[in-house]
């Protein structure tokens, strides 16, 4: 499971596998899609309102369904999966006109190459405490 403290800037993520029992708030989605989605929300999530956050986390991150997030936000299934709809797309107007997650991946992937072409052990150091504060 993906806590409240996951990040892609932050870590790596563990991702709990898809119970195929329950009715999935976010419905299938592959390891790519869920990796993605929790970079747009760490680049953007403050932006969504307190309300947004706690039920996008519960569908996305803690792999609630959409019942038992209606259950405890007091509204309809319906209701889950549009706003989950909503942040979704909210998040990747942001990504689309600011281009965050895209500059973060560009540089990293740079970092990295660079550190798997320089035999230089200072410079791998140098490279891989970079790759960690991003």
């Amino acid at each position: 499971m993906i806590t409240k403290s996951h990040g892609a800037k932050s870590g790596g993520n563990i991702v709990k596998p898809v119970n195929e029992s329950k009715e999935k708030a976010v419905g299938h989605v592959s390891l790519e899609q869920l990796e993605y989605k929790g970079m747009l929300y760490d680049f953007y999530g403050e932006l969504l309102t307190p309300h947004q956050k706690d039920i996008y986390e519960d569908a996305v991150f803690n792999d609630l369904s959409l019942g038992e997030i209606a259950g405890e936000q007091g509204i309809s299934r319906q209701g889950v999966h549009d706003l989950i709809k909503r942040c979704d797309r909210i998040l990747n107007d942001y990504e689309n006109k600011l281009h965050l997650v895209e500059k973060f991946a560009r540089i990293k992937h740079n970092i990295q190459q660079i550190n798997e072409l320089t035999e230089d052990e200072q410079i791998k150091q140098l490279s891989n405490e970079i790759i960690e504060e991003l």
